[in-house]
């Protein structure tokens, strides 16, 4: 995969924050190398995060991110100095821009509180230094730019790629589980909620990653499984489903054969697995009443069979044999009142980087309030959970209490 087709979610976020004319919007335009906001001497240009995936050398593909003004006023103020904390939870790095001439103000270092609270590695670049008479010495995690003149711009842009995400050990959805020669078959439904045309982003990144492992890579729906599965003329070594259908796959694909979906991969990849199947045990306990909140990742168009706003209130309905209270969110929108809530179930976070996704799970966790996605929560309501762990044995051997 070359780097401009790497999906925005494997890409490294990154957030350029500060006040209202400190010249933000300016310093992205010279790091990216391009007109991406829009910029004025009028306080207050920027009026929502502004996204765009792209290269950034010698970084690589990322997604860089334009703020709102953290200072802003009023009504409407308020209202976008909250999408910019909204952007704090995806970033991976943060770049706080603080007018030179001016120096840091008290919410410039509430900013930087943020970011070490949140483990967000950050530069301060002192922008509009060419206007400056003196200049101060500066820590190791500063530098004077000037977004007019150039200046130390690629300075500043190695010292980003310096803050680069390093990884403990290399993820991968499936291909670590996979021997050259090996087979998988993918169960893909295609119903009224299916994109036209396309396959979804998990089943994509999942194809590419079976292949990445020398592996072959059979796609079929759930209703020609049965057949699939007897054209092979060797068993498969998985099978990977779509959570909705796991119920019917489950009774198809042979005991010896593994068995999972592709929202317990993406849990594995970047959540916190052991952490979801934990939370699976909290659906058991659900009483009339209870505090539900379905929260997804990506906004869509929601169909009648939506799987969030339909399809999981009545799986959830049928196990428990109670009526829970339920709270729907999407896209950016997570609740910061999680404790008001008894359950928190959660999407494959497919659309989510890895940054975004373990925020939720931690901020859940802080909160007091389990937390499940979809696939372990729909095997769980299936009777299935641990035979879909099956290829993670020190995961599987958690269920005593599920």
């Amino acid at each position: 995969m070359s780097l401009n087709e790497t999906v925005s979610a494997e890409r490294v976020h990154i957030g350029f924050f500060g006040m209202r004319n400190a010249g933000k919007s300016s310093l992205v335009n010279a790091v990216t190398g391009q007109k991406l906001s829009v910029v004025s001497d009028v306080k207050g240009t920027t009026t929502d995060p502004v996204k765009k995936a792209m290269e950034l050398l010698p970084l690589g593909p990322v997604v860089i991110i334009d703020t709102p003004g953290l200072d802003d006023e009023g009504e409407l103020g308020e209202m976008r100095v909250e999408k910019a904390k909204q952007v704090l939870p995806k970033t991976d790095i943060a770049v706080l821009c603080v007018d030179a001439s001016v120096g840091k103000t008290d919410k410039d270092n509430s900013l930087i509180s943020a970011f070490e609270e949140r483990n967000i590695p950050y530069i301060v670049a002192y922008n509009k230094a060419d206007i400056l008479k003196t200049r101060e010495e500066l820590p190791k995690n500063s530098i004077y730019v000037s977004a007019v003149s150039g200046e130390n711009i690629n300075e500043l842009k190695e010292k980003i790629a310096s803050l680069s995400p390093k990884k403990d050990a290399e993820k991968f959805l499936v291909s670590d589980l996979l021997s050259p020669g090996d087979t998988v078959v993918l169960v893909i439904p295609i119903d009224e909620s299916a994109p036209k045309g396309r396959l979804i982003l998990p089943q994509q990144q999942t194809i590419r990653d079976i292949l990445e492992a020398g592996a072959s890579a059979v796609c079929c729906r759930d209703t020609e499984l049965q057949v699939t599965l007897k054209k092979l003329a060797e068993k498969p070594k998985m099978v990977i489903t779509d959570s909705q259908v796991f119920g019917k796959v489950s009774k198809v694909v042979p005991q010896d054969v593994m068995l999972t979906s592709f929202s317990i991969l993406f849990a594995r990849y970047k959540g916190d697995l052991s952490e979801l199947v934990k939370g699976a045990a909290k659906l058991s306990k659900l009483s009339d009443g209870a505090r539900v909140l379905i929260s997804e990742g990506c906004t869509h168009h929601r169909q009648c069979g939506d799987i969030g706003t339909v399809k999981m209130p009545a799986w959830i309905e049928k196990f428990t044999g109670v009526k829970p209270d339920y709270t729907f969110t999407s896209g950016g929108d997570y609740p910061a009142n999680l404790g008001d809530f008894d359950i928190i179930v959660h999407c494959g976070g497919c659309t989510l980087n890895e940054a975004e996704m373990q925020y939720r799970i931690r901020a859940a966790r802080d909160a007091g309030t389990p937390i499940v996605n979809y696939g372990v929560a729909i095997a769980h309501m299936h009777g299935i959970l641990r035979r879909s762990l099956s290829p993670f044995p020190d995961i599987s051997a958690m269920l005593e209490d599920c």
